[in-house]
C-alpha cells in the first residue's frame, strides 16, 4: 500500500522532524509512506486577534489548489479535520484492512494549515477523520498520524507494539 501524507507547511522544529522520520522508518515494512509539503500561505492580521474572513477564504482556496495538485484521481482521499469521524487505533487498523482488501492502492491523507482545509476540498474526500476533539498544532498532528498508522499496521499483523 502507498500512503501519501500531503501537508500544508514544513516541520520547522527539529524534534518534530526527527519524530516523523522515526515513524516513517518504522512504517517501511508495512507501506510506502511519502510526505509531501505544500507552501504555507501567509495570513496578514489586522490586529493580534482579528483575521480578515475574505483573506482567510482566499488562503484556504490557494492551499487547496496546492494540495489538489498532489492528489491522484484514483487516490482514496482522507482529510484530517476536527469535525471528522474519530477512530480508535483498532478501527483505524480495520479501515486500513478494508482499503487493502478493496484493491485501493493509494491512500492520501491531507493535513491542513493553521486555518484548516478548504470546504471544497473536504467535500471531495471519501472520509473526514479527526485525531481528537482537542486542538493540536499541525506539526504534532503529522507525528500523531504517523504513529497511529504504525500502530494500526502492528495491530493488523498481530505484532507487539513497543512503546
Amino acid at each position: 500500500m502507498e500512503i501519501k501524507i500531503v501537508a500544508v507547511g514544513k516541520l520547522k522544529e527539529r524534534y518534530w522532524a526527527e519524530a516523523a522520520s522515526e515513524y516513517r522508518k518504522r512504517l517501511r515494512p508495512y507501506a510506502h509512506v511519502s510526505i509531501i509539503e505544500v507552501k504555507d500561505r501567509p495570513l496578514a492580521k489586522r490586529s493580534t486577534s482579528e483575521i480578515d474572513p475574505a483573506q482567510a477564504g482566499l488562503v484556504l482556496k490557494q492551499e487547496a489548489q496546492d494540495l489538489e495538485k498532489e492528489i491522484g484521481q484514483r487516490d482514496y482521499l482522507v482529510c484530517l479535520t476536527p469535525e471528522g469521524k474519530m477512530y480508535s487505533s483498532e478501527e483505524l487498523a480495520e479501515f486500513l484492512r478494508w482499503l487493502e482488501s478493496s484493491g485501493q492502492s493509494t491512500l492520501t491523507m491531507v493535513i491542513g494549515g493553521t486555518l484548516g482545509i478548504d470546504p471544497g476540498l473536504k467535500a471531495k474526500a471519501e472520509l473526514l477523520l479527526s485525531l481528537s476533539r482537542m486542538t493540536f498544532p499541525h506539526q504534532l498532528s503529522r507525528v500523531m498520524l504517523l504513529e497511529q498508522l504504525y500502530r494500526a499496521f502492528k495491530i493488523l499483523r498481530h505484532e507487539p507494539y513497543h512503546r
